[in-house]
């Protein structure tokens, strides 16, 4: 089976993107693109941790409301909060209620902010696993690697909770670490020339 299906503008796309209507701006927009915020990497990580299980396609129709949930993946204010507030998810219709997940993301809320004061960004920590030159050019095939193991192991030792290396592999891939558009993605050489103007953060 090819890697890659005709977009509507006749134009090749990851195969994936075809799966459910909403997947196409998401896979043309912003999967693989680097990014440095770091809401928007908390963000992803949340989001992957609440996928577990789970399809993506759940998780992205829901995203709007996990955003307005969970104050824009503002760490600083999820880490404050209380028992009142995994209240309030529980009882959110708009997001994936598992007080375990949600328990997680106030907990690795506390655990960013410790990692930010010591290391300056969430950014400048995550894109020191950022795989080798060789591995970025290759688009890769499975739902692991050497780097997702690695950050997995150290997110652990901080204290983070489900961030699993498959979990953290899915993470790296729409963050832009790693560039997993197929080889004839009409959208695999856009993430080529926006890694090459990026400047991974503390470098």
């Amino acid at each position: 089976m090819s890697a890659t299906i005709t977009g509507p503008d006749g134009k090749s796309r990851c195969r994936w993107c075809g799966a459910a209507p909403e997947f196409l701006a998401y896979h043309d927009a912003e999967w693989g693109f680097p990014v440095s915020d770091d809401h928007r990497l908390f963000e992803k990580l949340s989001l992957e941790s609440f996928q577990s299980g789970l399809s993506w396609r759940t998780i992205l129709a829901k995203r709007e409301n996990f955003r307005a949930a969970f104050h824009d993946f503002d760490f600083d204010r999820i880490a404050c909060f209380i028992e009142r507030d995994i209240v309030r998810l529980l009882n959110d219709e708009g997001i994936v209620r598992h007080r375990g997940k949600i328990e997680a993301v106030v907990n690795n809320a506390r655990q960013a902010q410790a990692l930010v004061k010591r290391e300056g960004s969430l950014a400048a920590f995550v894109w020191r696993y950022e795989p080798n030159l060789k591995q970025l050019a290759e688009p890769q095939t499975a739902s692991t690697s050497v780097e997702s193991f690695a950050l997995s192991k150290d997110l652990k030792k901080l204290g983070w909770k489900f961030v699993g290396p498959t979990t953290v592999y899915a993470f790296m891939q729409a963050m832009g670490l790693i560039n997993d558009h197929a080889t004839d993605c009409v959208i695999r050489s856009k993430v080529e020339r926006a890694r090459k103007s990026f400047r991974p953060p503390g470098r």
